[in-house]
């Protein structure tokens, strides 16, 4: 089992993750993409990912604005689980962003 993450190891990773945020125990980030088919890819994207990893993100999806929300319930907070599952969506957010 994944070992949950100190606040100080949390705050060290948070400063290599624009645009997330510490939110009640989880890591939360919206984006806002250029059409509702770009937010739509973004979310199939994040869906495959997360399958193969078997770590599933709570997505909200308003629109053409998706809310990612982590947290590894197993352990009751977060875990380097939920840190590299937030790098590699946010690098689909920035590809989206570069081709959309």
């Amino acid at each position: 089992m994944p070992e949950k993450l100190t606040a100080s190891q949390l705050a060290s990773s948070l400063a290599a993750l624009p645009g997330w945020s510490q939110v009640d125990g989880t890591l939360v980030r919206s984006a806002k993409l250029a059409t509702f088919p770009l937010a739509l890819g973004v979310v199939a994207a994040v869906g495959a990912l997360a399958q193969g990893l078997n770590h599933h993100p709570d997505i909200d999806i308003r629109y053409r604005t998706l809310t990612f929300t982590l947290s590894s319930h197993d352990v009751g907070g977060l875990t380097e689980r939920d840190l590299a599952l937030a790098h590699a969506i946010s690098d689909i957010l920035d590809r989206t962003a570069a081709s959309g």
